[in-house]
């Protein structure tokens, strides 16, 4: 699959505009607009009980039909850190409750904060506010967050007498997780996918081993080393308890999980391919046992040299971050896998123009099938508001071919 250039390619590659000039202005007035049936979680006085089978539906969001590589009418989008400091909402919120383990561990300010970028944007993936460490307490790991130092492990795990703080995860101590998603899901319905994620074994160690983050990765790298059998045995616990902590934000109303393995990019391919793969393809495969129908979706910061491998790992999605060419992307991982990304987040900074021309040249590189629009890394801080509101105002302008789509599964058929 190639690029081809800006006036032919949507055409050859069943992409159509109905609307490339977007008002932005009708924003804070038609976001109180809520489907039939909205109900504000604020005003219940009793969450009902939600319970979700991990199958497929017709009435799946646009963002799991893509996923999945099914037929879609047009590119679905969201943005990893859509609900974040970029908002005006959520910095006055932030004044309030300074803190970020109550933002993130309280109920009623997850759901607020999951929703501000719903109610202003209404992208096509909702995702939960929370944090790759969130989990660790469940199974007896502490951390704090600082503001300058960011996350800190004040007993990092670096021999075997330290493995013994470890236990299996109790779900219990992250109910704040389950109820949330079990909100999001009352809230956005069906008309957008409720996404769940969490760290990969690798990218959760790194915090672990190291006490915090790092730029160096010294610890964790030598201990492949110097102490492999303790570093697996670190390895195959996360491995557990993230795939019990992924079943049960599905249980919980996701309809679709990311796994940020976000350090897994400073390991060398073959390190990756020891030390990070097999523990996500374990997680992969213990979901898809419980859950078979849930798309999972796998980013890495700085993953040019790991696609193929990425893809070895049976995830449904492999994100792109911004470094990696659509194009090339596509070529490398084939019609048959699904791909999310990856609009540099620095395009949000300039022109709306710009802005417009690049989501048009990544939608058209990634093709008509199995493409979830997103940035290539999270929103910067500082993103003007209206860039994102153009952002996703221009994805839903666009339309698939239908002859295109088609064209684009009997190439897949060819590749099975």
């Amino acid at each position: 699959m190639s690029c081809f250039s800006l006036t032919s390619a949507c055409s050859s590659l069943g992409v159509k505009s109905t609307s490339l000039t977007v008002q932005l202005g009708f924003r804070c007035n038609e976001t109180n607009n809520f489907p039939r049936g909205f109900v504000s979680y604020r005003k219940r006085s009793k969450i009902q009980k939600f319970s979700v089978a991990c199958s497929s539906s017709s009435t799946d969001p646009l963002l799991v039909k893509a996923a999945r590589g099914d037929p879609v009418s047009r590119p679905p989008a969201w943005m990893m850190r859509q609900a974040g400091r970029y908002m005006a909402i959520y910095r006055k919120l932030a004044e309030k409750h300074p803190s970020f383990r109550e933002r993130s561990e309280t109920t009623d300010l997850i759901v607020e904060i999951s929703l501000q970028p719903w109610e202003a944007f209404r992208p096509d993936g909702v995702i939960i506010f929370s944090d790759i460490l969130t989990p660790l307490p469940a199974f007896g790991v502490q951390f704090d967050i600082e503001e300058v130092r960011g996350p800190v492990i004040q007993s990092p795990i670096r021999s075997e007498d330290c493995l013994k703080a470890l236990h299996p995860i109790d779900l219990e101590k992250v109910h704040f997780v389950g109820e949330s998603l079990k909100i999001l899901r009352q809230e956005v319905g069906d008309h957008a996918a409720v996404l769940g994620f969490v760290g990969a074994p690798w990218t959760i160690a790194t915090y672990i081993v190291e006490g915090g983050t790092t730029r160096t990765y010294t610890n964790i790298k030598s201990m492949c080393h110097t102490a492999p059998n303790l570093l697996s045995a670190l390895l195959s616990h996360l491995t557990k308890a993230i795939a019990e902590y992924v079943i049960y934000q599905v249980e919980s109303g996701a309809h679709c999980i990311q796994i940020f393995d976000s350090w897994g990019g400073q390991l060398p391919p073959d390190m990756w391919e020891k030390w990070s793969k097999p523990y996500i393809t374990e997680i992969v495969s213990i979901v898809r046992n419980k859950c078979p129908k849930t798309p999972l979706v796998l980013y890495i910061n700085g993953n040019g040299g790991l696609l193929e491998r990425m893809k070895g790992t049976g995830v449904d999605v492999i994100g792109l971050d911004w470094t990696v060419d659509m194009a090339d992307g596509r070529k490398r991982l084939g019609s048959d896998i699904s791909v999310q990304g990856n609009v540099d987040p620095a395009y949000l900074f300039a022109p709306l123009s710009a802005v417009t021309e690049e989501i048009q040249r990544v939608v058209k590189c990634a093709g008509p099938r199995g493409h979830i629009l997103n940035l290539g890394h999270g929103v910067l801080v500082g993103t003007p508001e209206e860039a994102v509101a153009h952002f996703f105002d221009v994805t839903k302008s666009l339309k698939y071919d239908g002859s295109s789509q088609n064209q684009a599964m009997e190439e897949s058929k060819l590749l099975v």
